[in-house]
């Protein structure tokens, strides 16, 4: 949707935002996809679908330069999740899910006021209306948000599919998360649970925007806190892209990263944690997934070249 209520035919839309992730020296991407999670964004629900479906076609018709999996974000505490997961259980491309919950008060949005901002700003919401909104979130999640968690996590156990936990903030949450099954804690908002996570023998992962931007935008610990404290393992380009790379460099130029270790929470760090041991480092027997990276004065990273097995796509 390039513009509100413009619907962009999705093998185009698929193949732009593919071209985007190689200009942006991303050689292996997790195309994110909303399960549940509609009652304000409804197209998010009628798109589903047909948009996971487009990057599977495309992939089977080589159409993309880079390679694609898909990454399911299962908003738990929706009352049709089960039903809409269920579509892509046995779907080869899906290698990640995350548990989510948005309910407001909890986990990323414990600052209700700051929810408040963001909703208003992005739905037009007026202050009944948010407050209806607040009512309903709270009663789904204590009707389905335990039950669903519960039944996701037991499907991915079963085929060994990698899961996550979303925006943990306590111990309490990490708990959970590993009796769960979750390998990678995405996104805590604490650092009472990345340092639980990290104890607890998860991984965990950040937004690069966060980095770049040197904050949260829902006022929680920022990515930077978590580096200067050795808590972060891996970079998300979350919603922009080109800061996967800006967002490595800024850890080595202002966070007391080696450039190695920076590039590796882009590289060899998700890697691992995605369970690809064929890609993610330059060494002998795995892929030629390489970029040629130039620095402008300022620092910002340019992409010049992408190369995947060894072909350049960018």
């Amino acid at each position: 949707m390039p513009r509100p209520k413009v619907f962009w035919p999705l093998r185009s839309a698929v193949i732009a935002h593919d071209a985007e992730i190689a200009s942006a020296g991303i050689t292996t991407v997790f195309d994110a996809i909303a399960v549940g999670g509609g009652m304000l964004n409804k197209n998010r629900d009628a798109v589903l679908m047909d948009s996971a479906n487009a990057v599977i076609d495309a992939v089977k018709d080589k159409a993309l330069r880079t390679e694609h999996y898909l990454h399911m974000r299962c908003e738990v505490a929706s009352t049709n999740v089960i039903e809409l997961f269920d579509n892509f259980y046995n779907e080869p491309l899906v290698q990640l899910v995350s548990l989510m919950d948005h309910t407001p008060g909890e986990r990323q949005f414990v600052d209700v006021k700051k929810l408040k901002v963001y909703y208003q700003g992005k739905y037009g919401l007026n202050d009944i209306e948010f407050d209806k909104m607040v009512i309903e979130r709270k009663e789904l999640q204590a009707k389905y948000s335990k039950k669903h968690r519960l039944v996701i996590s037991s499907m991915c156990k079963n085929i060994g599919m990698i899961t996550a936990t979303h925006d943990d903030a306590t111990e309490a949450h990490i708990e959970e998360a590993v009796g769960l099954g979750a390998t990678i804690s995405e996104f805590p908002t604490t650092v009472v649970a990345a340092s639980a996570a990290m104890k607890a023998g998860m991984s965990t992962i950040m937004g690069a925007p966060n980095v770049v931007r040197g904050r949260s935008h829902s006022g929680n610990v920022s990515a930077t806190d978590l580096a200067q404290k050795r808590l972060l393992n891996a970079l998300s380009s979350d919603y922009v892209p080109s800061s996967l790379l800006y967002g490595a460099f800024l850890l080595s130029d202002e966070q007391g990263f080696s450039l190695p270790d920076a590039i590796a929470t882009v590289t060899s760090n998700p890697a691992k944690m995605a369970n690809f041991d064929d890609r993610g480092e330059i060494k002998i027997g795995l892929r030629a997934d390489l970029i040629q990276v130039k620095r402008c004065t300022d620092g910002t990273p340019v992409v010049r070249k992408t190369f995947k097995l060894g072909k350049r796509v960018a």
